[in-house]
């Protein structure tokens, strides 16, 4: 079986569809300038120190004031807060707080029903604070399509259909698949029409801060946290000029430099790349179709995921997970020539009509995997510092349910979710360098395998067995 993804137009051809695109998340480019909050300089006391300025923080922080408006809430950022994988994404909100219901169902069997619930509630009490706290994210209720574009993943598709593994889910044959969005490879699909939704995550983040602030949290950002430490009056947070010193902290730092050793062993930075086009015309749409603006992903192990953004352009992203010998994470390496060729080629023979389309950005950023593909969490201090991380790309809405529940570990509060193993256990952790490398290259390579042959082989079925994955 050959990959659909083999047709390639002259390079010279790739190269000048996005050589001009600027070098930056396009998200960020819909927002007006903001002066930012001053660096931390001194010592500063509070209740609760949040180390991340990105949705976990941001979460956290609004879910901390909630529950006890006097207590002291300080966040340090160490850029802009929703800098990092906040503003780099697709914009996909999904309910699923486990990469998905498949994932879930092998990992966690005996408490998916209550996760999926609780997944929902998470979904559903997130768009209703979108309208609380009057974010205007640019919510779309579109519900999201996985499209098969070879024939083994058509009967996977088709497979889940029979199974009512998605309730909400819809198949959707290869007319009526070509009906709701042309496309040559399209050979069918699956619909899921409840519990998906598209937002602008720059805009999310930003309404995000402004919320906090309005409810009394202290943030400074340009403030990188060096290290933590014990002290004899609390837990302090010592950046460059400064040094936050709290009863409790919570660290929603992604794929960041850990701040705590065990944090180093569950997470491998893995980068993901993106390409936005210029806006489309009217007659570029006519082509396509996709007039119900839902968001997709095609259904192999190396997947793109795509939508249309506010002003009808096409954000086209994922399929190569990068990650570089040792997990560097910096600016750096947001730009990445030799993958943005291979989405652009992609991204034609998807949508051949659309040759002589234009890319106006492009970017990259590091995506915190973990081997489960989902959320986890970890305390340190005796249990006064509780960490959330690990959502895999699927973060948007499951980093809400992290926030959550992070602080209910951190003050000892029981609920429905701190009982589950899903959020008491860590996931099987990444082996050490060389190894990792070594282990994760090997992985990607035969999932590209998979993907041509339909077969997932040994290696593959291996890691299945030992709870191991490698994903974004």
């Amino acid at each position: 079986m050959s990959s659909p993804w083999n047709r390639q137009l002259p390079e010279s051809i790739l190269r000048a569809a996005f050589s001009d695109a600027e070098q930056g998340a396009f998200w960020s480019r819909t927002q007006p300038p903001r002066d930012p909050h001053a660096p931390l300089e001194g010592i500063l006391e509070g209740d609760l120190c949040i180390i991340g300025g990105g949705f976990t923080g941001l979460w956290a922080a609004l879910y901390a004031k909630e529950q006890s408006p006097e207590r002291s809430v300080i966040l340090l950022e160490q850029a802009r807060c929703g800098s990092g994988a906040s503003s780099r994404n697709g914009g996909f909100l999904n309910y699923s707080l486990t990469h998905g219901v498949e994932n879930g169902r092998s990992r966690f069997p005996d408490e998916l029903d209550v996760i999926e619930r609780l997944g929902m509630q998470n979904f559903n009490e997130l768009t209703a604070d979108l309208e609380r706290h009057r974010i205007d994210a640019e919510l779309e209720l579109t519900g999201e399509l996985a499209v098969a574009v070879t024939s083994g993943q058509l009967g996977e598709l088709e497979a889940r259909a029979a199974a009512a593994v998605d309730r909400t889910a819809e198949f959707l044959d290869r007319e009526a698949m070509q009906a709701e969005i042309h496309s040559p490879l399209y050979l069918g699909g699956l619909w899921r029409h409840e519990g998906a939704a598209l937002v602008n995550p720059a805009k999310l983040a930003e309404g995000l801060r402004q919320a906090a602030v309005a409810a009394g949290v202290v943030i400074h950002e340009h403030s990188s946290v060096r290290r933590l430490r014990n002290g004899a009056r609390g837990l302090e947070a010592i950046t460059e000029a400064g040094l936050v010193r709290a009863d409790r902290m919570l660290l929603g730092t992604s794929a960041y430099r850990p701040l705590l050793p065990a944090i180093g062993r569950y997470i491998a930075p893995v980068y993901d790349y993106v390409l936005v086009t210029e806006p489309l015309t009217d007659e570029q749409l006519d082509a396509i179709g996709w007039r119900r603006r839902q968001g997709v992903s095609d259904a192999g192990n190396q997947f793109h995921y795509y939508r249309l953004t506010a002003d009808n352009r096409i954000l086209w992203g994922g399929y190569e997970a990068v990650y570089r010998y040792g997990g560097p994470v910096g600016p750096e390496l947001d730009d990445d020539e030799s993958t943005f060729m291979a989405l652009a080629s992609n991204f034609f023979t998807n949508f051949p009509q659309l040759k002589g389309v234009r890319f106006t950005h492009r970017w990259g950023g590091a995506i915190d995997t973990c081997s489960r593909f989902s959320v986890f969490f970890g305390r340190a201090f005796r249990g006064r510092a509780v960490y959330a991380l690990g959502y895999t790309g699927l973060g948007v809405g499951a980093t809400r349910f992290g926030a959550r529940t992070g602080l209910d570990l951190l003050y000892g509060r029981q609920s429905e979710a701190t009982a589950l193993r899903f959020v008491r256990r860590r996931p099987v952790p990444f082996p050490p360098e060389p190894l990792r490398s070594a282990v994760i290259q090997l992985t990607r390579n035969r999932l590209a395998a998979a993907d041509r042959t339909g077969r997932r082989g040994l290696w593959l079925r291996s890691l299945d067995r030992l709870g191991l994955g490698f994903d974004s």
